[in-house]
């Protein structure tokens, strides 16, 4: 009649995949401005532009799909017709437009970075820098 010692109490189970999943979308609001875009607008473009690129790679084959998507065929000039019109018009604009935005917010991340800082900002930290340094504090042996 012996019983079987209690397991030991070692906390709450980790996390499963489903919750550090949650929580790391979660934490996309933590991202700088350009991160937080491209995760969650740019990939949302580019992931359209893929399924189209896909869909269009199996149904007229992966050179016209490329040729569509980069303006080098017409769509007209494939069959069928129906899903190379939407390829071309993401490669036309969805594409670029996802490219010139992420360029613009690196290019105003930049600019940010090296804006002017108000004069009286720059004159308050030019006096605090030329100020003698304090004295040490004593250390208290009255010697």
């Amino acid at each position: 009649m012996s019983s079987a010692p209690p397991p030991p109490h070692g906390g709450p189970p980790p996390p499963g995949r489903r919750q550090r999943l949650r929580a790391r979308w979660a934490d996309r609001h933590a991202l700088p401005r350009f991160g937080f875009w491209l995760l969650t607008r740019g990939m949302t473009v580019l992931a359209g532009c893929a399924a189209l690129y896909v869909l269009n790679g199996t149904l007229i084959g992966w050179a016209d799909a490329y040729e569509v998507l980069a303006g080098m065929t017409s769509p007209a000039a494939v069959r069928p017709q129906w899903c190379a019109w939407p390829l071309s018009l993401a490669g036309w604009a969805a594409v670029p437009a996802v490219i010139g935005g992420a360029a613009g917010y690196v290019i105003t991340e930049q600019i940010q970075a090296h804006h002017a800082h108000d004069l009286e900002e720059v004159l308050g930290e030019l006096r605090r820098l030329t100020q003698p340094p304090d004295a040490p504090p004593s250390c208290g042996s009255g010697e």
